[in-house]
């Protein structure tokens, strides 16, 4: 067992340490210049930030004072959400980098087949002596001009020095120049392809692009997900039919909270919007099932003091999830009591219209506190409605063996970041919203905080009101 631990730790490291290499060399290496500042930083940063985040993972459980595990949470957590976009962009920056380098090879080879050369000089045209060409022009042997007798330099007769004889002697005529074909100069030798510029060469500009593009989009979608939910969550509106519900209970409203996550970055003000969220509806009951903290109450008390504040009129109910077992259910089950909500504690009571039972987590059974089904339902009247508060949708298997009408549960964000979502339905027979199981009927919140990262994707954090309707009515 110890061997296999081992193992997958360091195969953790190694996924990780892969992540970071392929991180720095896209975003760093391709990117910037050897030895400059702007390498130098990015190195750092590359080095740095995935420490922070092992530290703000361990913090918690490795009892480091809070305000230690307050100042690793904000940096570690967020760069884990930062790293798996960064990752997701710069993948689809692997298919568009090849595209865009043919682009831009294509737009450069077009540039220069269409520079022109020269200009032409038009057929019959004479161009006067002395006067210059543009070079690679193109000049006609019938377009140079005649030089009129006595012209240009060195007119005269005689044979000094830069004499030039104008006439024919011999009889008199005037000598004219024969035609001569165009000189051949450097001038006018065709221009050669003109070479990039100065600037970054097409590999620097593409690797600059996309390493930019996915930057900006990682770093927006990061932004826009911790906004909503440092924003807190929306109200969602649910209507669940129970064949056996009394016609009195008829639109009977519950008000679900689950996975409030109070610890090092959600503290009391996350909590008080939860709060005025859930008393805007006016429910009749209110159930908070499981995942409140991650902390102790000594850390956290203070932070939970606002659900003293919840107002309905059959009252707060609280069960237990996994994340009460990693902080102390014992204290915060007594914790809550204080604060006027009832923890079901492997038990049942009985609500006008149906009963109303809860379970403690699975993973209390590690306490020897695990779910008693057969204490909270063996013997409840099976003609009345039952709905059952239970953190985790995995057990909704003995929710239908002991012919539970509807479970209200949580623990699974919704996956939180996208794709996790894809990842929680492989745990859970439910990762969001509302499913039928043979007679029972499953609801899971996607919760109204977050664990880790204070970023949802994808999942949008909410408070449910669901609404009882009974068939009889």
């Amino acid at each position: 067992m110890v061997v296999v631990t081992v193992l997958a730790a360091l195969a953790a490291i190694s996924l990780v340490a892969a992540a970071h290499w392929y991180l720095w060399r896209r975003l760093v290496r391709d990117t910037t210049s050897p030895g400059g500042l702007a390498r130098r930083l990015g190195t750092v940063a590359v080095v740095v930030l995935p420490l922070l985040s092992v530290g703000a993972v361990a913090s918690g459980r490795s009892g480091m004072p809070f305000w230690a595990q307050q100042t690793l949470a904000w940096p570690g957590f967020l760069w884990l959400a930062a790293l798996l976009y960064l990752l997701l962009a710069l993948l689809v920056g692997e298919a568009v980098r090849p595209l865009l380098r043919r682009l831009l090879e294509r737009r450069d080879a077009s540039g220069v087949a269409d520079a022109p050369t020269g200009a032409e000089v038009p057929a019959g045209a004479e161009v006067p002596a002395g006067a210059e060409v543009p070079a690679g022009a193109e000049v006609p042997a019938e377009a140079v001009a005649r030089t009129p007798v006595g012209a240009g330099p060195g007119t005269g007769s005689g044979t000094g020095p830069g004499a030039r004889p104008d006439t024919d002697i011999s009889d008199g005529r005037p000598d004219l120049p024969e035609p001569s074909a165009p000189a051949t100069s450097p001038a006018s030798a065709p221009a050669p392809a003109v070479a990039p510029g100065p600037g970054p060469s097409r590999r620097l500009f593409v690797s600059r692009v996309v390493g930019g593009a996915a930057a900006t989009a990682a770093l927006a979608t990061v932004g826009y997900g911790t906004y909503g939910v440092l924003r807190g969550p929306r109200v969602k509106r649910v209507t669940v039919p129970l064949a056996k519900l009394a016609r009195g209970a008829h639109g009977f409203r519950i008000a679900v909270v689950s996975d409030i996550h109070l610890g090092p970055i959600l503290g009391r003000a996350h909590t008080q919007r939860i709060v005025d969220t859930i008393n805007s509806t006016q429910p009749d009951l209110i159930a908070v099932v499981g995942d409140l903290v991650d902390g102790s109450v000594e850390d956290l008390g203070p932070a939970a003091e606002p659900l003293a504040g919840l107002k309905a009129r059959h009252g707060s109910f609280f069960v237990t999830g996994n994340h009460e077992y990693f902080s102390g259910a014992d204290a915060w089950v007594d914790h809550v009591r204080e604060l006027g909500l009832r923890p079901l504690e492997n038990e049942r009571v009985e609500i006008p219209g149906f009963d109303l039972a809860g379970v403690n987590d699975v993973a209390g059974e590690s306490e020897g506190a695990g779910p008693d089904f057969a204490k909270a339902l063996d013997d409840r009247d099976r003609t009345r409605a039952s709905v059952l508060l239970a953190h985790q949708p995995v057990v909704i298997d003995d929710a239908v063996r002991y012919g539970v009408d509807l479970q209200l549960s949580g623990h699974t964000h919704g996956g939180q970041l996208w794709p996790g979502n894809l990842l929680a339905g492989l745990a859970n027979p439910t990762v969001a919203g509302l499913e039928r199981y043979g007679d029972t009927q499953l609801y899971v919140s996607r919760g109204a905080g977050a664990w880790g990262p204070p970023v949802r994707v994808g999942a949008p954090s909410d408070i449910t009101l669901v609404e009882l309707a009974s068939r009889q009515a």
